[in-house]
C-alpha cells in the first residue's frame, strides 16, 4: 500500500531513514517547519533553515524514489521572542511560492500565551490571502484549552475548513476539532502523544473520514514507520483496506492537493 507520511521532520533523521521508509511503502512526505531543540536569535538562522528544508531534503528522499514537500512557518516554540518572530513571519514569505512548499506550518500554541496567538494568526492570515493549506500544531500542555483557544482563532479568522489540517489530537480533543469540521490529525508519537493503538480505538469511534495519522518523527524517541506499523495494526482490526488506504494515502492526498505544487 502507498502511503504519504503528512507529518515528519526527516531534518532530525538519518538517510538509513529515508531507505527503510520507501521500504515501508511510503512514496511522499511533508516536513513541517519546528524547533530544533534550541531556540533561535536571528531571523537569519530560520531562513537557512527554510532552505535546506527546500533543497537538501528535497535530494535526499529523491534518491529513494520518495517526493519530499515541506511547509514554512513559524512554530509557536520560538513565537514568545516577539521581535524575532516579527522578522521571520514577514520574511516567510518569500519562501511561499517555492517549488516544493506546499503549505504554511506547523503554527499555532505552545504555552498558550498572547504572543503566541498573535503569530498564530499573522500566519493565519498569509495563508488566507496564498490560498495555502495550513498544518496546526495543538499544544501539548493545557491541552483542552489550548484547542479551545485554537478552534476560536481559526474561526474568528475565518479559516476555511477544508484548507486546515489539526494536528496532535488525543481521546480529549478529537470530538471538538472533528465536530468543528477541520481535518484532524493523531500523531503515533508513543510517549509524549498517542499510540498506535489509541489512535485505533479513535479511529473505530469516528471512523477515516477528514482524519490522518503521522509520526511526526523527529529527534526526540520517535518511530519514522509507525504509519506503516499502524496499517498492519489496523488490518489485525478488521479494518478494510479501502479505508486504510483512505487513511494513510487518499486523505492526505486530498489535503495537500490543494496546493498545485504537491504532485506524486
Amino acid at each position: 500500500m502507498r502511503i504519504i507520511e503528512p507529518h515528519i521532520h526527516m531534518l532530525a533523521r538519518t538517510t538509513d531513514d529515508y531507505q527503510k521508509m520507501a521500504v515501508g511503502g511510503i512514496c511522499a512526505v511533508v516536513e513541517p517547519s519546528f524547533w530544533l531543540g534550541h531556540d533561535r536569535k536571528y531571523a537569519e538562522s530560520f531562513f537557512d533553515y527554510f532552505d535546506l528544508l527546500i533543497e537538501f531534503e528535497s535530494r535526499r528522499a529523491e534518491k529513494y524514489g520518495m517526493k519530499h514537500f515541506t511547509c514554512i512557518g513559524l512554530n509557536p516554540k520560538e513565537a514568545n521572542n516577539i521581535d524575532t518572530a516579527l522578522k521571520v513571519v514577514e520574511g516567510m514569505k518569500r519562501f511561499l511560492d517555492r517549488s516544493t512548499v506546499v503549505g504554511i506550518g506547523e503554527i499555532g500554541f505552545d504555552q498558550i500565551t498572547d504572543a503566541e496567538e498573535e503569530m498564530f494568526r499573522a500566519q493565519l492570515r498569509i495563508a488566507r490571502e496564498t490560498g495555502l493549506p495550513v498544518v496546526v500544531h495543538l499544544p501539548h500542555n493545557n491541552k483542552v484549552e489550548g484547542t479551545r483557544r485554537t478552534l476560536a482563532a481559526l474561526a474568528d479568522e475565518r479559516m476555511d475548513v477544508n484548507k486546515v489540517y489539526v494536528d496532535h489530537n488525543t481521546e480529549d480533543t478529537i470530538a471538538m476539532t472533528y465536530q468543528a469540521g477541520y481535518w484532524a490529525g493523531m500523531t503515533l508519537y508513543p510517549v509524549t502523544k498517542m499510540t498506535p493503538e489509541r489512535a485505533i480505538e479513535v479511529l473505530k469511534q469516528y471512523g477515516v473520514e477528514r482524519m490522518m495519522i503521522s509520526s511526526s518523527a523527529d529527534w526526540g524517541y520517535s518511530d519514522p514507520l509507525l504509519v506503516p506499523m499502524t496499517c498492519y495494526k489496523l488490518s489485525q482490526c478488521n479494518f478494510v483496506e479501502s479505508d486504510i488506504r483512505k487513511l494513510v494515502y487518499d486523505n492526505p492526498c486530498s489535503f495537500y492537493s490543494q496546493c498545485e505544487r504537491f504532485v506524486i
